[in-house]
C-alpha cells in the first residue's frame, strides 16, 4: 500500500515553518524533522527541496521510512535567489507514483501577509499564490489556519488530522505547545484606543433593548 504525503502550501508567510513543526510533532510523520530543535532555517534543507525543483528526483526518495510524510512550499518560493512558482502540476505527477497526495492549503490573516510580504519581500505576493489555485480544484484539500492553531493547539491539530482522514497518534503534545507558545502574529498587533462602535456596543450589552 502507497504512503500517504501530504502536501502543505500557500502564500508567503502563511505558516510553512510552524505547520511543519506541528505535524512532525505527531511522531510517525516524517517530514521537516530538523525543525523540532531549530527555530528556523532555509527551505533548502527541507527533506524535499530538492525533488520540487526536479520532481523525477521523487523516485529516488525513500519511501519505505514511514507511512505519512509531510513536505510544504510557499508560493512564490525563491530557488537559488530566483522568484518561483512551485510547478504543482510535475510535481503531482511524479508524486502520485509513489504516494497517496493531500494537500494542506494553509492561511494567515490577509492584512498581516500583506504587511509581512512587504517586509521580508518588499512586495505583496499573496496574489501570485490565488492565481495558482486552479490546480487545487479536482484535488483532495484540506484549509488550515495559522490563527487556529496559536488559538486551540492540539485539539484543533487533531481536527485537521480528521479532515485529512488520517489520523495519527504518539502526539507530543509538551512539543507542540512549546511550537505554538511564541504567537508570530504579535509583532503585527497595535491596540486600538477606541472606535466608533465602542460606545454603542456597550449600550446594547447593557440591557436588552437598550438602543
Amino acid at each position: 500500500m502507497k504512503p500517504t504525503l501530504i502536501i502543505a502550501t500557500g502564500p508567503q508567510g502563511s505558516g510553512n515553518h510552524l505547520f511543519a513543526k506541528a505535524f512532525v510533532s505527531t511522531q510517525v510523520v516524517k517530514g521537516w524533522d530538523s525543525l523540532k530543535e531549530k527555530y528556523w532555517e532555509g527551505h533548502d534543507m527541507e527533506p524535499f527541496a530538492e525533488c520540487w525543483k526536479d520532481p523525477t528526483l521523487l523516485k529516488n526518495f525513500d519511501w519505505k521510512q514511514s507511512r505519512y510524510f509531510y513536505t510544504s512550499i510557499s508560493c512564490p518560493y525563491f530557488d537559488d535567489g530566483v522568484e518561483s512558482i512551485p510547478n504543482y502540476q510535475l510535481f503531482h505527477k511524479h508524486a502520485v507514483k509513489y504516494a497517496k497526495v493531500k494537500y494542506l492549503i494553509i492561511g494567515r490573516d490577509q492584512n498581516i501577509l500583506k504587511h509581512q510580504q512587504e517586509r521580508v519581500r518588499d512586495k505583496h505576493t499573496t496574489n501570485m499564490f490565488i492565481d495558482a489555485m486552479d490546480f487545487f480544484d479536482d484535488k483532495d484539500v484540506t484549509y488550515a489556519s495559522q490563527e487556529l492553531l496559536y488559538l486551540y493547539g492540539i485539539r484543533y491539530l487533531k481536527t485537521l488530522e480528521e479532515q485529512l482522514n488520517i489520523l495519527f497518534s504518539n502526539h507530543d503534545v509538551d512539543l507542540l505547545n512549546t511550537i505554538i507558545s511564541k504567537d508570530a502574529n504579535t509583532k503585527y498587533m497595535h491596540f486600538v484606543d477606541h472606535s466608533p462602535l465602542d460606545e454603542t456596543i456597550k449600550l446594547a450589552s447593557s440591557k436588552k433593548g437598550a438602543i
